[in-house]
């Protein structure tokens, strides 16, 4: 079976924060375990087309789930390994500035925005896409804007400013994506991770300012219902009204079916104080 992954660092070593915080231990016990589950279940064929992403599966089937459950499966025990190695060193130190919610806001972002790019831009495509490389190159993109001029070891021994490793990173994927041939490795999922998380972390878009938002566009919508339900209670009030005035001029057996039937309901939503509809 052919498939993509997504994986640049096949050996190296990067300097960054030790700490092995919560998310990042989340993370990496899940992707772990997926992994586990997968090689033992033997159908890792059907494993990637059902939760990696198939682009045209994605689309015409409509498995909208693949550009989130794509992030959790990996084609080889290296390729698990390395994403969780380089989550590890440069997402601790992220994870602790910024906190846990933010760092996972952050990660499924980048993670599943380059999963939606992948999609798009590969419509027609049938070769499954897995790993976590899209969020993985997004923490580095953030990493590099973060801690510009931290020195990280590549291969052990070779000291580069992150900023430029960043950049490199983001070049050589820049440049396969424009010529991806036969790689198995998924560039265009690479290079979306880093420019959704450039472009978020640039306009400074946080959940807070959303949810405002959000919670702003609630509030008037409410305010609007509450105006309308108003004024249809009124107007209820007003012909339930006219019916009283006629039930005391010439008595209830004067009204029509149609007018009982509407002054009981009329009645039971008005002692209720239910919307009427």
């Amino acid at each position: 079976m052919r498939y993509q992954y997504q994986s640049n660092f096949s050996r190296g070593s990067f300097y960054g924060s030790r700490l092995f915080t919560d998310a990042i231990k989340l993370l990496v016990a899940i992707n772990f375990l997926i992994f586990l589950l997968q090689t033992m279940s033997g159908q890792e064929r059907l494993v990637f087309q059902l939760f990696g992403i198939v682009p045209r599966a994605t689309w015409e089937q409509f498995m909208v789930w693949q550009p989130f459950t794509y992030l959790f499966f990996h084609g080889g025990f290296w390729h698990v390994l390395i994403n969780m190695f380089v989550l590890w060193m440069f997402g601790s130190e992220l994870e602790t500035t910024w906190g846990k919610k933010e760092f996972f806001r952050y990660y499924f972002l980048t993670g599943i925005g380059s999963g939606i790019v992948t999609v798009l831009f590969n419509i027609n495509a049938t070769v499954p896409v897995v790993g976590a490389s899209g969020a993985v190159y997004g923490i580095l993109l953030a990493y590099g804007l973060m801690f510009p001029n931290r020195q990280i070891l590549v291969y052990f021994f070779l000291p580069v400013r992150a900023k430029y490793f960043v950049i490199f990173m983001g070049g050589l994927a820049f440049l396969s994506s424009l010529n991806p041939g036969y790689s198995n490795v998924a560039h265009l999922t690479h290079l979306s991770g880093m420019v959704i998380g450039f472009l978020y972390l640039k306009s400074n878009i946080r959940l807070a300012a959303v949810t405002a938002l959000l919670n702003n566009a609630k509030d008037d919508i409410r305010g609007r219902y509450r105006y309308r339900q108003q004024n249809r209670r009124e107007k209820l009030r007003l012909e339930v009204d006219q019916i009283l005035d006629k039930i005391n001029a010439s008595g209830y057996d004067s009204l029509t079916e149609k007018e009982k039937a509407f002054l009981y309901e009329a009645s039971q939503k008005l002692s209720k104080d239910e919307d009427w509809n």
